[in-house]
């Protein structure tokens, strides 16, 4: 990418771009026959996660970041505990324009050097089959496979409607 990108912390001006940016990647990774799973599980994130970044990931002893270029959020991601060893990586996304451009390997290394930061040597993730980008990148960064599962059942981090799911860790 030509403009430099810049990984900052988000702040309450972020809201309505990242709002607008988790809505539009999610609609364009809906299946037509999931359409309607994907509408409703958008609706969930948003109540329980998206529209409250900062207490949510607060309250997880996390964080949630933006990437940056020409004044323009271009990607997000977010990191939450797990365990007294471990983080999570949260919904890493990059905008549609922006890919092809190294913005989700930077993210990935500033999660990974964050969690060292936080004395957290490794860094579990998940994506789902309809991410085959994220999956490449993963693989291709370290990341193990630890397992997969169909996802049946909606939360905020995961559609359900029988998706495959994979989970991998990385020791930092």
């Amino acid at each position: 990418m030509t403009d430099e990108i810049q990984i900052r912390t988000f702040t309450p001006s972020d809201a309505a771009p990242v709002r607008e940016l988790f809505i539009r990647v999610n609609r364009l990774l809906a299946p037509a026959h999931l359409a309607e799973a994907f509408e409703n599980y958008i609706a969930r994130s948003l109540i329980e996660e998206i529209d409250r970044l900062a207490d949510y990931y607060a309250s997880r002893d996390g964080g949630f970041w933006v990437a940056v270029a020409t004044d323009r959020i271009v990607g997000m991601f977010g990191l939450e505990a797990v365990g007294a060893d471990a983080m999570e990586l949260r919904r890493m996304y990059v905008a549609p324009d922006a890919r092809r451009r190294g913005i989700a390997r930077k993210m990935l290394a500033f999660a990974e050097q964050e969690c060292r930061c936080r004395d957290r040597p490794q860094l579990q993730l998940s994506t789902s089959e309809l991410q085959e980008d994220a999956l490449a990148l993963y693989r291709n960064a370290g990341y193990e496979p630890v397992r997969e599962e169909i996802a049946d059942a909606p939360t905020n981090k995961t559609l359900g409607g029988g998706i495959r799911r994979y989970h991998f860790i990385k020791r930092l």
